[in-house]
């Protein structure tokens, strides 16, 4: 039990893994996508109904040099990053709360079973009607939709802790916040990860659903904006856009979160 443990306190010494060749796949990857793009363009020959890559281009530097782009970019993931907090702070202590309690899981399951089945659109509605068109009500609007999906992945983490580590940690009198940091915290890295991925990804989306239908600013805006005027090239070019940012967030933050945190595991099967 001691090595095992001694794993825990050993992961941050891993070196991390090569990624070159996965990100260039993903170049390769981002190719292919925008020249079956180019090509569906031009098989369509409408400008208006769906402009080639280079159009769209224009678009997008267009609007940067204007400072809209960057404008509404900066609201859009202000509002993003305010929601993601919010969300894993309560849904990682109620996961964690509900997968350690058996008590408390059977209380708080039928909740987390009405909220994971609650429709997104219907939360915003009611937000913006109880609230009203308040940044409060658009952050608490998204955090709501994804607390329960969170609190679930988390729970399942928690459940999933080695009960022998437990013991070791209470046979050697461990004091609980170094329990926590040295026995609970590194078997949840991974769990954490991988709602903090699922939740980041999903989150964005439904941002742009609350500023479509209630924000002045914002992508989603934005969208809503160019969809009443029927400008296409506008729209993906705010589209794209955002998802450029939210690429450059997945590989040079939550990638490598997500591989630092299970490389205690590749360590334990090496050794």
């Amino acid at each position: 039990m001691l090595e095992r443990l001694n794993h825990f306190l050993m992961a941050s010494s891993i070196p991390p893994q090569n990624s070159y060749a996965g990100l260039s796949k993903g170049v390769v990857s981002l190719l292919v996508f925008l020249a079956l793009w180019a090509g569906a363009a031009l098989y369509v020959q409408d400008g208006t109904l769906l402009p080639s890559p280079d159009i769209v281009a224009r678009i997008f530097w267009e609007e940067a040099l204007s400072g809209e782009m960057a404008f509404h970019m900066v609201a859009t993931l202000a509002r993003v990053i305010a929601a993601f907090i919010l969300a894993m702070s309560i849904g990682s202590l109620l996961g964690i709360a509900t997968g350690r309690n058996p008590s408390f899981n059977s209380w708080a399951s039928p909740w987390l079973i009405i909220f994971l089945n609650l429709p997104a659109l219907v939360v915003i509605v009611l937000c913006y009607l109880w609230i009203g068109l308040t940044e409060v009500a658009a952050v608490t609007a998204v955090a709501l939709n994804k607390i329960p999906m969170i609190a679930v992945m988390m729970r399942e983490g928690a459940r999933a802790l080695d009960p022998a580590l437990d013991d070791m940690a209470q046979t050697f009198e461990m004091r609980p916040l170094s329990r926590w940091r040295h026995v609970i915290m590194p078997q949840l890295a991974p769990h954490f990860a991988s709602a903090g991925r699922a939740g980041f990804a999903l989150i964005w989306k439904i941002v742009l659903v609350v500023e479509f239908l209630g924000r002045s600013n914002g992508i989603g805006f934005q969208i809503h904006l160019n969809f009443q005027l029927f400008e296409v090239g506008h729209i993906l070019a705010y589209a794209f856009g955002f998802i450029a940012i939210m690429l450059v967030i997945e590989y040079l933050v939550v990638q490598p979160w997500e591989k630092s945190s299970s490389a205690w595991r590749r360590k334990g099967v090496s050794g």
